[in-house]
C-alpha cells in the first residue's frame, strides 16, 4: 500500500494504491485519485480515509472472488518451499500434515479459518487420538502456523489465526551413559566382535551424528595433523548434503580414537554408492543416470545393511539391555560424549566446536546431565576408557 504525492498547478495531491493477493494467489490492485465524493485528494487526512475505504473494498472483492481452500493453498505452499528446504522438511509439510488434517479442513476456504478452528484441531481432534502425542500436537501446530504465516505474507489473510496457541510438551528425558557404562559397552562389544562395535566407538569418541559417520571418508581424516574434517552427512531422505547446522567443523583425534582408526585402516576401506535422497530420485525418471549418487571407495566404517535401514538404535538398545546398563539409542552416544566432556570441565565453547552446535544454549542444556558446573577452562580427558581394558583416558585433545 502506498500514498504517492503529485502536483497539479503547484498544489499537492495524493494518489492511493492498495494491493493484495486473491485466493488464487494473483495480485489485485485498486487505485484512486479522488475521494468518495469525486473530489481530488489534497490532504494526508483525506488520503488515509480513502486508503481505508479502498482496503475494505478490495477485501470485499477478494471475498467474492473464486475461493482458495486450505488444500489449494497447502499445495501452493509446498511448491514455494520445495526450492528452499530439504526434501525431508517438504515431506513433513506435505504427507505428514495431510495425515492430521480432517476433510472439513481441506475443503474450507482459507479466509474463513479462525483461532477456534486451530484450537479445536490441535487439542480436541488430534489431542484425543491414541496415536498422537504432545510432540505431534506441537509439530502439527508449528506447520499449520507457518502455512498461515505465508498466507499473511502473501496478503491472502489479514492475520494468522494460529497465533496465541501453544502446546506445552514435557522436556524429553535424555539418556546418557556414565563413564563406567561407556567403558563396559566398548570393552564387551570389542570382546564379542559385535558388528556395530566400530560404529559405537567412533560415535563415543567423536560425537559425530549418525549421518556424519555414515558418509565419513578417509579423505576427511588427517592422521598427521590429528584432525577429522566434518563437512557432510547422508540420510535416506535427503541423500548426501551439508551437516545439520550447515557448518563445517574439525574434531581432534585422541590416542584412543587413533587406535580405533588404525584398526579400521587395516580392515578397510569400505565402498558404497551413496544414493541421493528423495528430492533427486523424484525429480528424474527411472533409468536417468542423475538418479545415481556418487560411488565412494574410501569409506571409513563397515557398511551394514542394518545401519543403512536405520536399525542402529535398536541394536544398541538391545545390547545395553543385555549388559544391564542404561538402554540408550545411537544418538545418545553423542550426548554421552558431550556430558562426559562437560563433567571433566571442558568449556562450553570448546564442546560446541567439537560437536557442531550452532547455539551455545543447545550445549548448555547438557550441563544438567553432566551433573557439574563448568568452571575449568579446559581439560584433556573424557571419563571413559577404550576397549583394551587398560586404565587409559580417552583424550580428545591429543
Amino acid at each position: 500500500m502506498a500514498q504517492k504525492i503529485y502536483y497539479v498547478a503547484g498544489k499537492k495531491h495524493y494518489e492511493i494504491t492498495v494491493s493484495r493477493r486473491d485466493r488464487e494467489g494473483k495480485r489485485v490492485r485498486k487505485k484512486a485519485r479522488l475521494d468518495q465524493y469525486g473530489r481530488p485528494i489534497v490532504s494526508k487526512r483525506i488520503a488515509d480515509r480513502v486508503e481505508y475505504i479502498l482496503r475494505n473494498k478490495l477485501n470485499d472483492k477478494i471475498k467474492r472472488s473464486s475461493t482458495l481452500t486450505w488444500e489449494k493453498w497447502h499445495e501452493k505452499f509446498i511448491e514455494k518451499i520445495r526450492m528452499q528446504f530439504l526434501e525431508s522438511t517438504v515431506i513433513t509439510y506435505e504427507g505428514g500434515l495431510r495425515k492430521w488434517s480432517p476433510t472439513r479442513w481441506r475443503e474450507k476456504e482459507l479466509y474463513k479459518f479462525t483461532r477456534d478452528d486451530v484450537y479445536d484441531l490441535i487439542f480436541n481432534e488430534i489431542g484425543n487420538r491414541e496415536d498422537a502425542s504432545k510432540n505431534i500436537q506441537r509439530s502439527v501446530l508449528k506447520r499449520i502456523r507457518r502455512i498461515f504465516e505465508m498466507a499473511v505474507e502473501e496478503n491472502l489473510l489479514p492475520k494468522n489465526p494460529s497465533l496465541g496457541i501453544s502446546v506445552k510438551v514435557p522436556p524429553p528425558k535424555q539418556k546418557v551413559l556414565n563413564s563406567n557404562e561407556a567403558t563396559l559397552l566398548l570393552k564387551t562389544a570389542k570382546e564379542c566382535n559385535h558388528r556395530f562395535y566400530y560404529h559405537w566407538a567412533l560415535a563415543l569418541l567423536t560425537g559425530m551424528r549418525n549421518g556424519e559417520l555414515y558418509s565419513l571418508r578417509w579423505a576427511d581424516i588427517d592422521l598427521d595433523t590429528g584432525l577429522i574434517s566434518v563437512t557432510k552427512q547422508w540420510t535416506s531422505k535427503d541423500g548426501l548434503h551439508p551437516t545439520k547446522s550447515n557448518r563445517n567443523r574439525v574434531i581432534p583425534i585422541s590416542k584412543d580414537l587413533r587406535g580405533v582408526l588404525t584398526e579400521l585402516k587395516v580392515m578397510g576401506p569400505f565402498e558404497e554408492r551413496l544414493w541421493p535422497g528423495l528430492k533427486i530420485t523424484r525429480k528424474y525418471p527411472v533409468g536417468d543416470p542423475r538418479r545415481k549418487g556418487p560411488h565412494f571407495d574410501d569409506l571409513v566404517l563397515p557398511r551394514l545393511k542394518e545401519w543403512r535401514y536405520g536399525e542402529q538404535a535398536k541394536y544398541l538398545k538391545a545390547f545395553c539391555g543385555q549388559l544391564g546398563i542404561e538402554e540408550v539409542e545411537f544418538h545418545d552416544l553423542r550426548a554421552t560424549l558431550i556430558t562426559n566432556l562437560l563433567a571433566q570441565g571442558v568449556s562450553l565453547p570448546k564442546v560446541m566446536n567439537i560437536v557442531g552446535h550452532s547455539e551455545l544454549s543447545t550445549t548448555n542444556e547438557y550441563l544438567r546431565l553432566s551433573g557439574v558446573d563448568v568452571k575449568k577452562d579446559t581439560v584433556d580427558k573424557l571419563g571413559y576408557r577404550t576397549h583394551d581394558g587398560e586404565k587409559k583416558i580417552v583424550n580428545l585433545f591429543g
